[in-house]
């Protein structure tokens, strides 16, 4: 009696077995996958960025005290622009601003320079960052310190047969607000500084040896080749270090506190005094939205000119 069995394969020929056919998304999963991706840290952003400015535009248009709520419409902003002590910290916010910006980048590009051409400067160009490393408030302390209270400047001063005596720098308006220049350049300069040495080095390097062999010295071919070159990052720079100037608080808070007469208080710490000192939340949002407009503004119309490429 003949059965009939399951035949056996061969010893050496591999059984054929199908693989299953890979899962394909639908077309449209396959769109949105990448805003599925950044749904996450865009959600974030809007959370601590879009709702605050929205809710301080909409608390601006109200006396708020506490919880008492008063519908005011402009008439925030109808007294700030009236008011003296917001034009007196705007002026501060632009002077102590624009010398210390300009300070920066002046000493940010000289020691780019160096450290870019010299091996020997450039072997120590971590330690020019050491500075932004710290934290803001422990640098206003420091400077607080070697300033006033530790009189550390004046005695330096002194042995130096500079001066006699000790000086009050925070009882003075000019060299109040010198403290806060000094603090603010020696802690951010390297911030421009890392950007314009990565900016020399990602220059086409056949330009600078064409000049060379020209004769060209480094000094020549850094200000007629380089810098040039470098001005896009250079306004970038200077435009996103100006922004973070315009809020400069920690400094004030710690060092001066707006004295002597008002002299060193920025836009940041007059919104800061009219909202947590006078307890005044709409005056206050009105000052911040007025303080981003400006700054938005001034930013827009300085990228724009610097980028501008001749064309009608």
């Amino acid at each position: 009696m003949r059965t009939d069995a399951p035949s056996v394969p061969a010893k050496g020929v591999a059984q054929a077995i199908p693989k299953p056919a890979p899962r394909r998304r639908s077309p449209a999963l396959r769109r949105a996958f990448p805003y599925i991706l950044l749904a996450p840290a865009l959600a974030y952003l809007l959370v601590i960025t879009l709702y605050p400015g929205l809710f301080a535009i909409y608390q601006s248009l109200f006396v708020v005290k506490f919880l008492t709520w008063e519908w005011t419409g402009f008439g925030n902003y109808s007294a700030i622009l009236q008011d003296r002590e917001f034009w007196a910290a705007l002026g501060n916010t632009a002077l102590i601003g624009a010398i210390s910006l300009t300070l920066q980048t002046v000493i940010a590009l000289a020691i780019a320079y160096f450290a870019y051409r010299d091996p020997f400067i450039r072997g120590w160009r971590i330690v020019y960052l050491m500075p932004m490393l710290f934290m803001p408030s422990a640098v206003a302390f420091i400077w607080k310190l070697a300033f006033n209270d530790g009189r550390v400047i004046s005695d330096l001063l002194g042995r130096l047969g500079l001066i006699e005596g000790n000086i009050d720098w925070l009882g003075s308006i000019p060299l109040a607000r010198l403290t806060l220049i000094v603090a603010d350049v020696w802690q951010w300069t390297p911030f421009l500084f890392i950007i314009f040495v990565a900016a020399l080095q990602g220059q086409d390097q056949e330009i600078e040896e064409a000049a060379r062999l020209d004769g060209a010295s480094w000094p020549s071919i850094f200000w007629n080749i380089s810098l040039p070159m470098m001005r896009p990052v250079i306004v970038v720079a200077i435009t996103l270090r100006g922004i973070d100037i315009t809020t400069m608080f920690t400094n004030v808070f710690v060092m001066t506190q707006g004295t002597p007469g008002g002299a060193t208080e920025t836009m940041s710490y007059f919104i800061y005094r009219q909202g947590f000192r006078m307890f005044n939340f709409g005056y206050a949002s009105a000052a911040s939205v007025l303080m981003l407009i400006l700054t938005v503004i001034i930013a827009q119309t300085v990228v724009k000119r610097a980028f501008h490429s001749g064309k009608k």
